[in-house]
């Protein structure tokens, strides 16, 4: 009887570190590795990520449409890959990723600053926006302690900004010029147009957007004020790995071409009037 014990317990041993054996397999996450141009090639798929928001990639009418989804298309298709979008909210995550090589492009409008440049290479500029507030507007003839009409009034305010963001780096040299405190609250879940509905909600005051995301949106939102700007007219571009500076110039090259045809004017009327 005891050795049956002991056989049974050998036995419910093993099935058990089997088990953990199996799942350990399922969490397992697939490696990945920067990949320039020749392996992307080779692989015959192109990864991308990019944002959803009413610039680069969202749906409209049941179809996927977006200026940064358009323009990968037409690059895929141009160089015969396998196009992969996902679709990514949160910045830090679309960093890591294009660090860590999980997505071979960072397609969508991300700034060009001394401290993004230190993480990837950027393309050709593809756009000038800048940031700006996002407030709701002053009731006509009535005032109004919440409406902000200079940077200078923003020194104890509490501006929502999505968790990573870059502009992050301008409110707080902002904070050094205005000499004052202004306080941030980062919000990782949501994206630029869950920002604005809070603020037309009036669930905050005040959001810190990307003007030409912010303007596609104004229509949907009429109650909102996007006057007030928080940084300068910057440069936006796609970004890809340090690794990876083959792919860098082959999307400069193709990207200054495609520049030059009625396609890319019809994309950019289409979407920046």
């Amino acid at each position: 009887m005891r050795k049956k014990f002991v056989q049974y317990g050998v036995i419910a041993l093993v099935v058990i570190i089997g088990i953990i054996a199996l799942n350990t397999q399922k969490e397992e996450k697939p490696s990945y590795q920067p990949r320039d141009y020749a392996e992307i090639i080779e692989s015959g798929v192109l990864r991308a990520v990019t944002e959803y928001n009413a610039i680069s990639y969202h749906v409209a009418d049941d179809t996927l449409q977006g200026f940064d989804y358009e323009l990968l298309h037409a690059f895929a298709a141009d160089q015969k890959l396998k196009l992969e979008i996902t679709p990514e909210m949160s910045f830090e995550q679309r960093l890591k990723g294009v660090i860590e090589g999980k997505f071979d492009i960072l397609a969508t409008g991300t700034v060009i600053t001394t401290q993004s440049k230190d993480t990837l290479l950027f393309t050709h500029p593809l756009a000038l926006s800048k940031q700006v507030l996002v407030q709701r507007k002053q009731e006509e003839g009535e005032p109004d302690s919440t409406y902000i009409t200079s940077q200078l009034d923003l020194a104890h305010k509490k501006l929502h900004v999505i968790k990573g963001s870059p502009a992050l780096l301008r409110l707080h040299n902002l904070m050094n010029e205005i000499a004052d405190t202004i306080y941030i609250e980062e919000v990782a879940q949501y994206g630029p147009e869950q920002l604005l509905a809070m603020v037309a909600g009036k669930d905050i005051d005040y959001a810190v957007c990307d003007e030409n995301i912010a303007s596609q949106l104004l229509p949907r939102f009429p109650n909102l004020d996007i006057n007030t700007a928080i940084s300068f007219t910057q440069f936006y571009a796609w970004g890809v790995s340090k690794h990876a500076p083959v792919l860098l110039d082959s999307l400069n090259l193709w990207l200054d071409q495609f520049s030059k045809t009625k396609a890319y004017r019809q994309l950019q009327q289409k979407y920046f009037n």
